[in-house]
């Protein structure tokens, strides 16, 4: 069955490139040109992938991306002219998976959405079976198995991504990651894409598991290095 993604793109030309190159490449794609038309489509549909620009008329991408993260756990790509950093870190905040800018190349924008789908896809077990395992930790618990994570005795509720970033890093205590290396093993691509959004999930990560975020005693800063996750 082929795959079916949203896009919501208020410029035509714009909307009818990406339908092109993804229906080229074998998927089923639904167009929509307003915010609001969007949100009702992406909650109300099942999707596999949506792509989201930010100017939008009615609802802007940003709270258009907070509300479908709000609801539902699909990978989310932003394509936008706003190229200022600020805005991509606001856009991983609200929990987009990727941000391309425009001009874009449309293949480098079919590469990635395939790219996040098969992260996906192995994140939520559909194509590799998971080990039965268990990391425990000073208080720390995951659970492999059911996707679970309890910090002194209370489940914390972690998105696909953070509990991917978190189960890594404490799969391999001790040892420090630079953000390349994170956004390659965690995201799927190389180093040459935004790393932005590793800094964020590093922050999300810290305010769920850390008595204090802003001294931690599991995912430690090595300045000029990277990250860590000290046992």
């Amino acid at each position: 069955m082929a795959t079916r993604i949203l896009i919501i793109e208020d410029e035509t030309t714009i909307a009818q490139l990406e339908r092109d190159y993804f229906e080229l490449n074998g998927f089923l794609v639904d167009l929509c040109h307003t915010g609001n038309e969007g949100l009702q489509l992406a909650l109300n549909e099942d999707y596999s992938l949506i792509i989201v620009d930010l100017q939008l008329p009615g609802m802007d991408g940003f709270e258009l991306c907070s509300q479908i993260r709000k609801n539902k756990e699909v990978p989310i790509l932003i394509v936008s002219a706003k190229k200022e950093e600020i805005d991509k870190i606001r856009a991983f905040n609200l929990g987009a998976d990727d941000y391309i800018t425009k001009p874009f190349s449309p293949s480098e924008l079919v590469a990635r959405a395939k790219a996040h789908l098969t992260r996906y896809e192995r994140l939520l077990g559909k194509k590799e079976p998971v080990q039965k395992s268990e990391i425990s930790i000073r208080g720390l618990v995951i659970d492999k198995v059911a996707h679970r994570v309890y910090v002194r005795n209370q489940e914390v509720i972690f998105t696909t991504r953070e509990f991917s970033l978190l189960e890594f890093l404490a799969s391999h205590p001790n040892r420090v990651f630079s953000k390349n290396e994170l956004f390659e093993r965690i995201w799927g691509m190389d180093s040459s894409g935004d790393i932005a959004t590793v800094t964020v999930h590093v922050r999300k990560l810290r305010e769920k598991v850390e008595i204090d975020p802003s001294n931690p005693q599991y995912i430690e800063t090595v300045w000029g290095a990277g990250y860590r996750f000290t046992v």
